[in-house]
């Protein structure tokens, strides 16, 4: 089972009550890591990926979560993260509670009833309405009781908000999970394209980004972001690069700092992950 363990030596299992704890869960891997919100300082991350070609089962994450000496301990704060490629925005004016099933259908098939959830986004003003699977949705609900789960995009959008801010011309954000991606891309003044994307290959996700910027108008004077499963110099930021201008790399940012012993990990991996502890 691959494995990362990253901590800085300040680490301090009975001052958890000082800290902020995010969690990270789904079939395709388990991650947390901890804020020391004394200090606004990440000091820890420890990540668990099933075996290449492998998921792992709801046993599998619930064993992973029960003998974790971190992950049984009290928090200031817990922040739950399940990623999830069904979704669909809902602006807020538009948004009733109680339809979020009926939002839900129109995009997407809920064969297995798995549980709709909504998360609040300030930036579009608008609901995520998404799906999670029923199993881990149980269990991280039994393993943290009280504690609403939130998607994905949640922190990955709130990142964009910020950083499309900064940019001139169009912000372009690539995110990419185990089986799919998110295509997101806005301007300096609002989001007009989010969308997801089930992938095999590579070739898969070259093909979906160059055709959107294509149908969009967008040439290749442009930069793209990278975050989630993907590295410096690996095959896909290769390819791309063939194609658009400038390929970056997303670094989480907000009122926070990492521990040096975070210095050689690639960030964006994670950007998600850390990103939560900026949202409300």
């Amino acid at each position: 089972m691959p494995f990362l363990e990253l901590f800085d030596e300040t680490l301090d299992i009975n001052s958890t009550e000082n800290y902020e704890l995010s969690v990270q869960g789904s079939p395709d891997g388990l991650a947390f890591s901890i804020l020391d919100t004394i200090r606004n300082k990440f000091i820890m991350i420890r990540a668990f990926e099933p075996e290449e070609n492998k998921y792992f089962s709801t046993a599998n994450i619930n064993e992973l979560i029960s003998r974790d000496d971190f992950l049984s301990k009290r928090y200031k704060k817990i922040n739950i993260i399940i990623p999830s490629q069904k979704f669909t925005l809902v602006p807020s004016a538009l948004y009733d509670p109680g339809k979020k099933e009926e939002y839900f259908s129109l995009n997407h098939s809920n064969d297995d009833n798995d549980p709709v959830n909504s998360n609040k986004i300030e930036d579009p003003d608008s609901y995520l309405v998404f799906s999670s699977r029923e199993p881990v949705h149980r269990l991280f609900s039994e393993s943290w009781p009280g504690i609403f789960p939130v998607h994905h995009l949640k922190p990955l959008l709130h990142h964009i908000s910020h950083a499309r801010k900064n940019t001139h011309g169009n912000y372009i954000h690539l995110h990419v999970e185990r089986d799919y991606f998110n295509l997101v891309i806005a301007d300096s003044n609002s989001l007009f394209f989010c969308n997801t994307f089930r992938y095999r290959n590579i070739s898969d996700i070259m093909y979906y980004v160059l055709n959107v910027l294509k149908k969009l108008g967008i040439g290749q004077e442009e930069t793209i972001f990278f975050s989630g499963n993907t590295e410096k110099y690996d095959d896909l930021s290769s390819g791309i690069a063939m194609y658009i201008r400038s390929v970056k790399f997303a670094e989480p940012s907000g009122k926070f700092t990492f521990s040096y012993v975070f210095n050689d990990l690639e960030l964006q991996r994670y950007l998600c992950l850390f990103s939560i502890v900026n949202c409300e």
